[in-house]
């Protein structure tokens, strides 16, 4: 079974180099009192995020009691603190800096070089908006590609694992000029993010997204990447206009007939092998994307629905055959549960068949 991703990180032996690294710049540091506050009754209890918290804790009952002082040893180790573990440096600014904004902020800067400060800016920005994304704006300018990346990650409105920003949710305006600025930079690095952050946009403002992504679509090779990537979620729930923009074929003229399973009673962990034939009457050859999605049976009898593609191509007008398999095995990310599953395939964002199976343990 492969290793849980949170016990990878902050096990005794990351602690204790942490600990060390510490000790070069604090001679004082306590490294056995630190280990023991980490390593308590509850720790084994604890997911990744969570462990992280924890020893940024434990890193506040252990450093000198000045918030200055303390930033300035956390400073000098970061280049040498590796792994996960780097996450509590930004995150001790997020816990006890609030209050220090300047000297904050120029310390999340720098954190973000060795690990990532996206987390610890978003408290900042909830505070005082136009402040921080004035700060954060100057950072796109930055020469270090992860600087100009947390510029655009670190005010997304959705950031996975993060703390929500409601304004941007409302109104992701403030977001923009960062976006401009970095939509043609030179790391795939900082511009995946500039896709990601539209694409957290385009579940509260579509409308603007694709207002945007027109603009930017065939100026360059960098912004053409960045508008697919961002349009990933449209594209799945199948928006017109964001069909229209990639050429898309109408998925009217397109069948989809004899949907089968190569197992009539899969079990959990099986592959399930998932065949039709796609029938394409358009008078010439036409893009398509093809999906599948699956209706999967949660506990407690709910439903959790999920899309994955199949394919992105040209397809020539008449019948072809298509052929995908499906994982039934469990995963970190996904439990499997006996019952009614539902597969459907999606064409160019319609749903053009589905039919049903029993899972079984």
């Amino acid at each position: 079974m492969a290793e849980k991703l949170k016990d990878m990180f902050f096990t005794p032996a990351s602690v204790t180099t942490l600990a060390q690294t510490l000790t070069r710049f604090y001679p004082e540091f306590p490294r056995k009192r630190f280990a023991t506050l980490v390593f308590d009754e509850n720790f084994d209890k604890l997911e990744l995020k969570a462990r992280m918290r924890h020893t940024t804790e434990c890193l506040r009952q252990t450093l000198p009691k000045s918030y200055k002082r303390s930033l300035g040893i956390l400073k000098k180790a970061a280049p040498q603190v590796k792994g996960f573990e780097a996450m509590c440096l930004p995150d001790y600014v997020e816990l006890y800096g609030l209050d220090e904004w300047q000297l904050s902020l120029d310390a999340l800067a720098l954190f973000t070089r060795y690990s990532s400060s996206e987390f610890a800016i978003r408290p900042f920005i909830n505070k005082n908006p136009a402040a921080a994304m004035a700060f954060m704006k100057k950072l796109a300018a930055d020469k270090h590609p992860n600087v100009r990346r947390f510029a655009s990650e670190g005010c997304r409105p959705r950031l996975p694992w993060a703390m929500a920003i409601p304004a941007f949710k409302q109104d992701p305006a403030p977001i923009l000029p960062i976006l401009e600025k970095l939509k043609n930079d030179d790391s795939d690095f900082v511009r995946r993010s500039v896709a990601n952050n539209l694409n957290d946009i385009s579940k509260d403002h579509p409308e603007l997204v694709l207002d945007l992504c027109e603009k930017w679509f065939g100026k360059s090779e960098n912004t053409d990447g960045i508008v697919k990537h961002a349009c990933r979620t449209l594209l799945k729930t199948g928006n017109r206009r964001a069909m229209l923009l990639f050429g898309f074929g109408d998925p009217k003229l397109i069948r989809v007939e004899g949907l089968t399973f190569d197992k009539k009673k899969p079990t959990i962990g099986d592959k399930v092998q998932l065949a039709f034939t796609l029938d394409v009457r358009t008078k010439k050859s036409c893009q398509v994307r093809l999906e599948y999605v699956v209706y999967f049976a949660k506990a407690r009898g709910k439903v959790s629905k999920k899309v994955f593609k199949i394919s992105e191509k040209m397809y020539e007008p008449g019948r072809h055959t298509v052929k995908k398999k499906h994982s039934f095995a469990d995963m970190s990310t996904r439990k499997h549960y006996s019952g009614k599953h539902e597969i459907a395939i999606m064409v160019n964002g319609v749903e053009k068949s589905r039919r049903s199976m029993i899972l079984s343990k």
